[in-house]
């Protein structure tokens, strides 16, 4: 397997950087830099696929489906990541997008030795999860071929679950297990086997487009505002009261009255305004439209 590895384009040495050890800081940065520019051509090449998995995505969320991405190292850190954030950003219940990486909680800090390396372990995970046909699992590594993950995605597949593969190589064994691939390959790295940095920021770029896309496609933004942020902090409700004024233009005191009213929820606050409706009103109107803004507006107008 791991003379397999030569082959990758993530572990050839590149040639714009075999001087590196010899430049300046000022010079260093600005040739890592050069090298990120080729992160963002990568993914834009493969965007029909992510448009793709979003659509995927957003049909398990519709059957009250949930998202897994599972990864080990860096790859699996950048799921948790992506995961963690969607219930404070766009008040989802913690279970809807999760984030499973080899070597379980420990090894978001320390690198849990051999944990990568057992398609058993990959298996397990999906089973303790509890995975079933109405989840996408998007599978993440950089080679595209980390046994753990392959040994989820086999597993996620007979389980009858979507499965999606996220690597920077082509043609790799996640290509003959997965419904669909996304290959988002940048060239070498700037340092050898540091797959952290343009895979990494490959990965992270695909992870946002990932969530931050079904969300939208789900209700969870009006205009471009997040309109499901749970006000769970000072700044949260700052930022929560802020988003109803963008929304509705309306003055700091009816702002104040809708957020209170409506039980501190956002969007119902600004269904309020914009409706001119009670709380219970609000409420009804988002019910038909099935949680969209827009459309619960609509309604209230007669469109």
């Amino acid at each position: 397997m791991y003379n397999l590895l030569n082959e990758l384009t993530t572990e050839q040495r590149n040639p714009n950087t075999t001087q590196i050890d010899r430049l300046s800081s000022e010079e260093i940065v600005r040739l890592i830099h050069a090298e990120d520019r080729l992160v963002t051509e990568a993914v834009g090449r493969i965007l029909p696929q992510v448009a793709q998995a979003v659509d995927r995505i957003v049909a398990a969320f519709q059957r009250q489906g949930r998202l897994f991405y599972i990864g080990a190292g860096t790859s699996g850190r950048l799921g948790i990541l992506d995961a963690s954030e969607c219930p404070p950003t766009y008040g989802t219940d913690p279970s809807m997008v999760q984030g499973i990486i080899a070597g379980g909680f420990q090894a978001v800090k320390d690198p849990v030795e051999g944990a990568e390396d057992s398609e058993e372990l990959g298996a397990k995970d999906i089973d303790e999860h509890g995975v079933t046909d109405r989840d996408v699992v998007v599978g993440i590594a950089a080679s595209g071929r980390t046994p753990y993950v392959l040994g989820a995605m086999k597993r996620a597949k007979e389980k009858q679950a979507t499965v999606i593969g996220l690597c920077n190589n082509e043609n790799t064994p996640m290509a003959g297990i997965a419904d669909l691939m996304l290959e988002a390959v940048a060239g070498p790295e700037v340092v050898l086997g540091s797959t952290r940095m343009k895979s990494g920021t490959a990965q992270k770029l695909i992870l946002n487009m990932l969530t931050t896309a079904s969300m939208i496609r789900i209700g969870k933004v009006y205009e471009n505002l997040m309109v499901d942020v749970l006000p769970s902090n000072e700044k949260l409700v700052y930022r929560a009261k802020r988003i109803i004024g963008m929304a509705t233009g309306a003055p700091e005191d009816v702002i104040s009255e809708a957020y209170n009213e409506s039980g501190r929820h956002v969007k119902t606050a600004i269904v309020m305004i914009l409706a001119k409706t009670n709380r219970d009103g609000a409420r009804e109107l988002l019910e038909r439209s099935g949680g969209f803004v827009r459309q619960a507006v609509a309604l209230a107008n007669g469109n």
